[in-house]
């Protein structure tokens, strides 16, 4: 037995060292020893699959009705930008980059206005300090001539955190003469103004992410409303719109509309198109009350051109006014009357009630018999 069991193993070990058939060979396969022994299992028919190139016929995405519904209601709720009058007012912005900002804000603002321009004229990187860079108090005069605006609109500072020269000496930021000779070139600027007889708007800055930024800005502030206020300008203050209820800066708040929406880009210092807007928003009411008419075309003023037609109404019967006499407010009986309207005598009354015989007697009805307070002997 022992025998017959080491021949058969022999044997298989001899077939699985044969080479496998030429079918096998020609698809890759490779039998296992229980397939040699008992043969192999049957296959299900092969299915041959047809593989056939890629159109090449453009693919079509499909459009979804509501979306363009949606953009087609928002591109009406915009306002249509009109053609602006020959002799339209012309409002003057200039400053740094927020300027630049401010300046889109107030076109979006007036788009609607055509008695209303707004003239961009910034450079970003300018500022008060480095006058070698760009020279405000050259340029401003010259845009002055050049436009002739109803107003100027000026936001600077942004750029102005640095070494200052001051008569061949650079000194350094914040030291006492870098805030006095600050303070000088703020209100030389706002003289070139006023001194044309123009209103003027000096917009502050708003916070910053940074918090030193954020200490600076305020310091700006106070030095620009001191010296606009003084050259009869009026100052601007964006702060509120741009920090929380606990004064700290962020980067989404409350657009024009009411809506949260991101103000501010990452940077922390630049603003998105709604920040712009809503930049734009503090300034546009001074703007129109210093424009007057010209900036609200919505408004319509009555005059005798276009007065609405008045009823006729039919004639008095009497012309006579009846007057009623006045009334002394010294005279104790006012109307001339001793009684008071409606008034009748007071009723009689037969039976003393408990009230009166308390205030007016001082005495108590005698309590209910069985009552706590009944202490009469029985």
């Amino acid at each position: 037995m022992q025998r017959s069991l080491a021949a058969l193993l022999a044997l298989l070990f001899c077939f699985s060292c044969l080479p496998p058939p030429a079918y096998a060979q020609d698809r890759g396969e490779r039998k296992t020893l229980l397939q040699l022994l008992f043969g192999k299992k049957p296959k299900k028919a092969a299915v041959e699959e047809i593989i056939t190139p890629r159109q090449t016929r453009p693919r079509t995405r499909k459009r979804n009705p509501a979306a363009n519904t949606t953009a087609t209601a928002a591109s009406q709720d915009q306002p249509q930008p009109v053609t602006k009058a020959e002799n339209a007012r012309k409002i003057l912005v200039i400053g740094d980059f927020l300027a630049n900002s401010l300046g889109d804000g107030l076109t979006a603002a007036f788009e609607t206005s055509p008695n209303v321009v707004v003239e961009n004229r910034n450079s970003v990187a300018s500022g008060l300090v480095r006058e070698d860079h760009y020279d405000w108090q050259a340029q401003l005069p010259t845009f002055i001539d050049e436009i002739k605006p109803a107003m100027v609109v000026i936001m600077i500072g942004a750029n102005d955190r640095q070494q200052m020269a001051i008569n061949g000496t650079r000194e350094k930021f914040r030291t006492e003469a870098w805030l006095k000779e600050y303070e000088v070139r703020a209100a030389k600027l706002a003289a070139a103004v006023r001194s044309r007889n123009l209103p003027l708007l000096w917009v502050g800055l708003p916070a910053f992410q940074s918090p030193s930024m954020t200490a600076d800005a305020l310091q700006f502030n106070g030095m620009f409303r001191t010296q606009v206020e003084r050259a009869g300008g009026e100052f601007i203050d964006v702060w509120d719109g741009f920090v929380d209820e606990n004064g700290k800066f962020v980067i989404t708040g409350s657009d024009v509309n009411g809506q949260q929406v991101r103000l501010r880009n990452s940077d922390g210092m630049n603003l998105t198109r709604a920040g712009r807007r809503k930049l734009a928003f503090y300034v546009e009411k001074s703007a129109k009350r210093l424009l007057g008419d010209t900036a609200s075309p919505e408004l319509v003023r009555l005059d005798a051109s276009n007065l609405p037609e008045l009823l006729d109404l039919p004639p008095a019967e009497n012309n006579r006014i009846v007057r009623t006499p006045p009334i002394s407010l010294i005279d104790p009986e006012l109307d001339g009357g001793k009684e008071l309207l409606g008034a009748r005598a007071m009723p009689v009354m037969l039976d003393q009630s408990a009230r009166r015989l308390l205030i007016e007697k001082g005495e108590m009805e005698a309590a209910p018999a069985g009552r706590i307070d009944d202490y009469r002997m029985k």
